[in-house]
């Protein structure tokens, strides 16, 4: 499966796409949402699943969902967050296939995974 990480934190985008990675998901890792949409957008480059970090610079992760979505519609998105509002997660819960708080098990992220690939 192909997941697109989007995150500004780079030492844990680095460390989750690594360990997503070891089990068995080929993952593209971007620090800015603006670089995700360039990959997307203009390199034709698809993905299964979009996680997403909700607070970033530039383009924050539910405005990202949006556009992903508009260019892929196909695309699952998680919106992945560790100081997300109430008003983030209630947007971000009824825009998305999943939503998780950072830090995260990674069994909680391989089994939101593993259900949005059986979800097709």
């Amino acid at each position: 499966m192909k997941v697109l990480l989007v995150d500004d934190e780079q030492k844990f985008a680095l460390m989750l796409a690594k360990r997503l990675s070891l089990r068995g998901f080929q993952t593209d890792v971007f620090f800015a949402g603006e670089q995700a949409l360039k990959a997307i957008d203009e390199e034709g480059r698809r993905y299964a699943v979009g996680l997403l970090d909700v607070k970033m610079p530039g383009i924050g992760g539910i405005e990202l969902g949006r556009r992903i979505k508009a260019l892929d519609p196909a695309m699952k998105i998680v919106f992945l967050t560790g100081h997300g509002s109430d008003m983030d997660y209630q947007v971000g819960a009824s825009e998305a296939d999943g939503y998780l708080p950072k830090p995260m098990k990674i069994e909680d992220l391989i089994d939101t995974l593993n259900r949005l690939k059986d979800e097709g």
